[in-house]
C-alpha cells in the first residue's frame, strides 16, 4: 500500500501475521506461493476449532474463561494460517478464482471474530488475571469492522468492503482519450509542473468513487451502507461506534487517546507549519499569485503526491541551494551491481550486524522479492508471518533503486518483529499497538546514513555538514509533510462513524479537516457530491490510519533511544545503530514482548520512557527548523 521518491504509499508497506489478517477481515494484501488447502477446509476449521458457544443462564467461571481463550487460540491457529495462506495466494496471482476464494475466507473469518466478540462479553465482569482479561480485551477489540449477529450480515459486509476495493483498485481512468494504468498516473503527478494538467489528473482519479458501480450504487453510497451495519456491529460489542473500538485499542480510554494524538501533533505542529510557509513560498516561485496565492492554502495538486501526503517529488523546487549530498543511491546501488536480492541480503546483513538470528531458508524459497512476469500480483510491499512462527517472508516487486532498499529494511523490520514475538500467544501476535510495527521498520530505515552506506561499501567518502540540511529537507518532505494527513484520516473516519458527518457532508468534513491541519485546498470546487476521501486506498479498504501517525512519532523516539544505547554522540540525523550488537539486545527484548503488555510497557522497556514524545523528531530536524525560520522570517505564514 513505489514510484518515485514519495510514491511509496504509506500502509501497504504492512506486516502481515495470522492474527492480524483475521482480525483485518482481510484488509491486507499478502502473498505466497505456499500450497492451500481445498475450499471447504476453512469450514472444517471453524467447525472444529470454534464450535460455538454454549447457552447457559449460568455465571460463567474463570474456568470458562480460560476454556474460552483456548479454543480462540486454536482457531487462530489453524484458520489464521489456512487464511494468510489463501491471502498471499491472492496477492501473488490475481484471478477470479483467488479473488473468490478471498471473500469466502473473509467472510468466515469475520462471521467467527463477531461470534468470538460476542462471546467474550460473558467474562466482562467476571475477575479475571491480567494476562487473561488482556486476553478477553484483544479478542473484543480484535475485529477492524465488526458485523452485528444479524444473519447475513457478515456476509453483506464482506460485499460491500470487497465491492469498495475492487472498485478502488480497477476503476479505469482516461487521458487525451486513452486508458492510463494507475501507476503511472500517480508518477505523472510527481513529475508534471502544468498546473492545468495536474489539475485534470487529480480530478479524474477523483471520478471513481462517485461513479455507479454493477449494483446501481456507488462507493459514497457503499460506504455509508458498511457504516451502518459496522456501527451496529460495534454497538453490540458495548462501544458506542466503531471509532470509539478502534480508539479503544490503545491501553487508554477512548477520548484520553484522541486527546494524546492532538498532543503528540501539538509537539511536532511548529515544525510543519514552518514547511508548509517555505514550500508555499517557493510554489507561488514557480507558478505566481494566481496559481499559489500566499494568503491561501495550497493547491492539493501542486505537491507532487496524489493525496499530498508527502512532498518529496517537489524536491527541486523547494530544497535548498546548494545543498544537494553529493551521491545518488540509486546510482550508487546499479554501479555497484546490486540485483534485487542482494538488496534483501544486505537488509538481512543490517540486522545480523545487530545480533539477530539470519532469515530462515523458506525466506528466500517463498518470498516474492522481484515481479513475476506471468502473473497479476500485488506489488504493494508487505511483510508476512504465514504461521506464527518461522514462515516469515516479504511481498515486493523490487527494482535497484534508492526507495525500495529503504522499502527492503523496512520491511525486514516487520519480519524480525514477527519472529521475535512468536512464542507468544497467537492474540498477541502484533506490535505492542497499532504503531509499533510500522514504526520498527522505519526506524531502520532511518539509519540508512551516508556512514551506513560508507560502511558497507557503496559510498567512497561521506559528505560534510553542509550536505545535511539537503537530506534533511528530503526526510522533512516524506515525514513531516505526511504527519497531519496521518492524524486527520482517522478524524475524519471518527466524525463519519459518529454520525457527525453524513453521507451529505462527508466530503465538506474532509475538506475542512485536511485544510485545517495540511493548509491545502482542492485545485477545483468540490460539491456534496463527490467522495473525494474514497480516492485514497485505506477509506475503501478500510484500514485504520493512525497508526502510521503514531509510528512517525515512535519511529524517531525509538531512533534517539537506540542511537544512546549505541554511545552515539553526534547530531541524531547522523546516527547509524549498524553493528550495534549491544543495542539490539535491548531492542530484541522489547520486540519479544509482541502485545502482551500494555503499549506503555514495551515503549518503557525500551525507551526508559512510558510516554510517546515527539521531542526527538524536534531533535532530529533542529537544523532545518533553524534554517527554515532564516528563510521565513520576512514571510507571512499560516492560513
Amino acid at each position: 500500500m513505489i514510484l518515485k521518491k514519495n510514491t511509496r504509499a504509506i500502509g501497504a508497506i504492512a506486516s502481515v501475521s495470522i492474527f492480524a489478517l483475521l482480525t483485518a477481515c482481510g484488509q491486507q494484501s499478502t502473498d505466497s506461493a505456499a500450497e492451500a488447502p481445498a475450499a471447504d477446509t476453512a469450514s472444517d476449521a471453524i467447525e472444529t476449532a470454534a464450535p460455538e458457544a454454549t447457552a447457559s443462564d449460568e455465571a460463567p467461571t474463570s474456568a470458562d474463561a480460560a476454556e474460552f481463550i483456548e479454543r480462540v487460540e486454536n482457531f487462530y491457529r489453524e484458520f489464521g494460517e489456512f487464511s494468510a495462506r489463501i491471502q498471499w495466494a491472492q496477492a501473488t496471482n490475481i484471478t477470479y478464482d483467488t479473488n473468490w476464494l478471498v471473500t469466502q475466507v473473509s467472510t468466515e473469518g469475520t462471521e467467527m471474530g463477531v461470534k468470538f466478540a460476542n462471546e467474550a462479553k460473558r467474562f466482562n465482569d467476571l475477575e479475571l488475571p491480567a494476562e487473561m482479561r488482556r486476553k478477553i480485551e484483544k479478542i473484543k477489540l480484535g475485529l477492524n469492522l465488526p458485523a452485528p449477529e444479524t444473519p447475513g450480515a457478515a456476509g453483506k459486509l464482506a460485499e460491500i468492503n470487497t465491492r469498495m476495493g475492487s472498485t478502488y483498485a480497477t476503476g479505469k481512468i482516461e487521458l487525451d482519450g486513452e486508458e492510463v494504468p494507475r501507476n503511472d498516473l500517480e508518477a505523472m503527478m510527481g513529475a508534471i509542473r502544468d498546473p492545468a494538467r495536474l489539475q485534470e489528473i487529480w480530478t479524474k482519479w477523483r471520478e471513481i468513487p462517485i461513479e455507479e458501480n454493477e449494483t446501481g450504487a456507488n462507493m459514497k453510497q457503499d460506504y455509508a451502507s458498511m457504516v451502518e451495519i459496522a456501527n451496529e456491529g460495534a454497538a453490540e460489542l458495548g462501544f458506542a461506534d466503531v471509532g470509539d473500538m478502534w480508539r479503544a485499542r490503545y491501553d487508554l480510554p477512548s477520548d484520553e487517546f484522541a486527546a494524546e494524538t492532538d498532543r503528540l501533533w501539538g509537539q511536532v505542529k511548529p515544525l510543519y507549519d514552518e514547511l508548509q510557509c517555505h514550500v508555499r513560498a517557493k510554489l507561488n516561485e514557480q507558478y505566481g499569485d494566481d496559481v499559489v496565492p500566499l494568503d491561501r492554502p495550497i493547491r492539493a495538486d501542486l505537491l507532487g503526491n496524489m493525496w499530498a501526503q508527502s512532498w518529496g517529488n517537489i524536491s527541486d523546487l523547494v530544497s535548498p541551494e546548494g545543498a544537494d549530498p553529493g551521491y545518488d543511491l540509486t546510482e550508487l546501488l546499479v554501479n555497484a551491481g546490486y540485483d534485487a536480492t542482494k538488496m534483501v541480503k544486505t537488509g538481512e546483513e543490517f540486522f545480523s550486524s545487530l545480533g539477530f538470528e539470519p532469515l530462515p531458508e523458506t525466506f528466500w524459497e517463498r518470498s516474492q522479492i522481484t515481479k513475476p512476469l506471468d502473473r497479476e500480483v500485488v506489488c504493494h510491499a508487505s511483510a508476512w508471518n504465514m504461521d506464527g512462527q518461522d514462515d516469515i517472508r516479504i511481498k515486493m516487486c523490487t527494482k535497484v533503486n534508492a526507495d525500495d532498499f529503504q522499502t527492503v529494511h523496512h520491511e525486514l523490520g516487520h519480519n524480525y518483529y514477527q519472529r521475535a514475538y512468536k512464542e507468544k500467544s497467537p492474540i498477541f501476535q502484533t506490535g505492542a499497538n497499532g504503531g509499533f510495527h510500522e514504526a520498527i521498520g522505519d526506524m531502520i530505515a532511518l539509519s540508512i546514513t551516508p556512514d551506513y552506506l560508507n560502511t558497507i561499501g557503496l559510498l567512497d567518502e561521506v559528505p560534510d555538514a553542509s550536505a545535511d540540511l539537503g537530506l534533511l529537507m528530503n526526510q522533512a518532505l516524506e515525514k513531516i509533510s505526511f504527519m497531519p494527513f496521518g492524524l486527520l484520516m482517522d478524524k475524519w473516519r471518527w466524525q463519519v462513524f459518529s454520525g457527525e458527518l453524513t453521507p451529505a457532508t462527508y466530503n465538506d468534513g474532509w475538506w475542512a479537516l485536511r485544510t485545517q491541519y495540511q493548509g491545502i485546498r482542492p485545485p477545483t470546487e468540490r460539491s456534496s457530491d463527490y467522495f473525494d476521501p474514497g480516492g485514497k486506498y485505506h477509506i475503501p479498504n478500510s484500514v485504520s490510519y493512525t497508526r502510521y501517525f503514531i509510528a512517525h512519532i515512535l519511529q524517531f523516539q525509538f531512533h534517539k533511544a537506540a542511537c544512546e544505547k549505541a554511545g552515539w554522540e553526534g547530531p541524531l540525523h547522523r546516527c547509524s545503530i549498524y553493528g550495534a550488537a549491544d543495542m539490539g539486545a535491548d531492542f530484541n527484548a522489547m520486540l519479544e514482548m509482541g502485545a502482551e503488555k500494555p503499549w506503555p510497557e514495551a515503549l518503557e522497556a525500551f525507551t526508559g520512557t512510558r510516554e510517546m514524545d515527539g521531542s526527538a523528531v524536534v531533535e532530529y530536524f533542529a537544523p532545518l527548523m533553524e534554517w527554515l525560520q532564516e528563510q521565513n522570517a520576512e514571510r507571512t505564514c499560516g492560513w
